[in-house]
């Protein structure tokens, strides 16, 4: 018998580090024998460096949205959206994972491609002892009322400020 409670938690605000801590939870807890899977909504076209280490330590990660909306053709992004949102009510619904994370979920809401009841729906369909991480700035409220943890990532200095271009390492 499973007697593991599965938690809700949300890594938001505007600071550097919520998918970072989200990824880094993911490895903790395959290292503890849960089974993990993570759906990224907005990103897609960028090969990142912890994709290939998630992928060596045989985490599922899928890249399920087509990059910053800035590019493209919104209503493109928003069947991307969509079709992650389809996807992620499937794999919490099979009973395959123990713990999910659904990556830049809170920008899908922020860009209008999903809406928070699309999000906080996703809870009502969680068997109770899988664990769901929400990652993005600007969490919709309904969620954060709903989390069991919520840390928010506040920006105190970044390097892009200063004209300094994202690291390989440290940004991707």
């Amino acid at each position: 018998m499973d007697d593991r409670r599965g938690l809700i938690i949300v890594h938001t605000g505007d600071g550097k580090g919520k998918t970072t801590a989200a990824l880094g939870l993911a490895i903790r807890a395959h290292g503890a024998g849960l089974n993990v899977l993570v759906l990224q909504f907005i990103k897609g076209l960028r090969r990142s460096g912890e994709l290939n280490a998630l992928d060596a330590l045989g985490i599922e990660v899928r890249q399920l949205g087509l990059g910053f909306t800035s590019a493209g053709d919104i209503n493109e992004h928003r069947a991307a959206a969509r079709l992650a949102l389809d996807t992620a009510r499937a794999e919490i619904s099979s009973g395959a994972w123990d713990l999910i994370v659904l990556d830049e979920i809170n920008y899908a809401v922020k860009f209008n491609l999903l809406t928070a009841a699309d999000i906080t729906a996703l809870l009502t369909i969680r068997p109770p002892q899988v664990h769901l991480v929400f990652t993005g700035r600007d969490a919709p409220p309904q969620l954060i009322d709903a989390a069991d943890l919520v840390t928010e990532m506040k920006l105190v200095k970044h390097p892009f400020q200063r004209g300094i271009e994202a690291q390989a390492g440290i940004e991707f």
